[in-house]
């Protein structure tokens, strides 16, 4: 790791103003749980981190049918104060170990938008608002593939509004030396409809459209396949391995939702 400057401002503008004031490139610091480790592998050697935690963006709150969660709040502080949502809640407390849910973040999350990382998938079931230093995004239009979002250069997550559902769950079969989701599967029962959306399994999260109007429709998803055309392929799985996990992973969550 070679040497760069550190920034501790105390507000979102400060933060921005030092981001843009950066001669050569400029990385926001939030939980480091995925910055720190590239930039101790080089993959990433920032001139400047900008660190986020003294930006006052922490906390949990109930607006309405909106559950409120600040973008520095805690993995492990989702896992005890998201009580309106226990499927986000029981979700958090699953992430990782001790030491990351106590310093990972979920703005950190979302915008690293790793294509195995949990959070995703509930911010596309819960119908999630993110919003930022410049506006707000919808969670279908904000996750754009691999590690790609909708944020633009140097966009800050403030906080993130997920909707309250009538009921949801998520059933994940985790790596067991990374804990990321080889599948995860988040189901959302809400007014409107259901909505599904699956982690792990491909390029990115996405929503399982089949599956939501089959619960849409009240039939049986026990014979539900998804396609493993477009599903990623590695050393620790095959895309038809993913695809069969997605329709156990289903299964699972609806399970706990009965």
């Amino acid at each position: 790791m070679r040497d760069f400057a550190l920034h501790r401002p105390a507000s979102v503008s400060a933060a921005t103003a030092a981001f843009a004031g950066t001669d050569g490139e400029a990385a926001y610091l939030a939980g480091g749980h995925t910055l720190i480790p590239a930039m101790k592998s080089r993959l990433r050697m920032p001139d400047a981190l900008v660190d986020l935690t003294g930006l006052g963006l922490s906390g949990i709150s109930r607006d309405g049918d909106r559950l409120w969660i600040g973008a520095t709040t805690r993995h492990a502080d989702v896992a005890t104060g998201a009580t309106a949502i226990p499927g986000l809640a029981c979700l958090a407390a699953g992430i990782g170990d001790a030491q990351v849910r106590n310093r990972g973040t979920l703005g950190g999350s979302l915008a690293n938008n790793d294509p195995a990382a949990d959070y995703p998938a509930a911010a596309l079931a819960l119908d999630a608002v993110i919003e930022t230093d410049r506006g707000s995004h919808t969670a279908d239009d904000f996750f754009q593939g691999m590690f790609t979002t909708a944020l633009a250069e140097s966009e800050i997550i403030t906080r993130v509004g997920f909707a309250i559902p009538q009921q949801s769950s998520y059933a994940k079969f985790r790596h067991p030396a990374s804990r990321y989701a080889m599948v995860g599967v988040y189901v959302a029962r809400h007014a409107g409809g259901w909505r599904v959306a699956v982690t792990g399994a491909g390029p990115g999260v996405f929503r399982w459209t089949d599956a939501e109007a089959a619960l849409n429709a009240g039939t049986d998803t026990a014979g539900l396949v998804l396609a493993a055309d477009d599903l990623n392929s590695d050393i620790h799985a095959s895309a038809e391995y993913r695809a069969h996990l997605c329709g156990v992973m289903l299964k699972q969550a609806l399970a706990t939702l009965a």
